[in-house]
């Protein structure tokens, strides 16, 4: 699940990106466009009581972020909630962001 608000000034957006616990036993990762797709430098922290990943990520208005989930260093997942979908030339899509 993605939540998107805008900082006070309307100087940036802060996106919350939250994946579900269940669906991942050891870490979840957000790659993408905004940190040349490191598989190390937006890690998600887990929730235990509220049974979610998560993690607040700020960006500039009218950006636009392609990005996936890398889940237990080993499985890819897309956000159902994204904005739209961008064809990679590995015969996968990347959920999109626009802000």
């Amino acid at each position: 699940m993605i939540t998107k608000s805008l900082s006070p000034k309307g100087r940036s957006v802060r996106v919350m990106f939250s994946f579900p616990a269940a669906e991942a036993t050891e870490s979840v990762v957000i790659a993408g466009s905004f940190n040349d797709w490191s598989v190390t430098r937006h890690a998600m922290a887990l929730n235990r009581r509220r049974g979610i990943w998560h993690k607040r990520v700020s960006f500039r208005p009218g950006t636009r972020v392609e990005f996936r989930y890398l889940i237990d260093g080993k499985r890819w997942a897309n956000e159902a909630d994204a904005d739209a979908t961008a064809p990679t030339p590995y015969f996968s899509e990347n959920s999109v962001l626009e802000l």
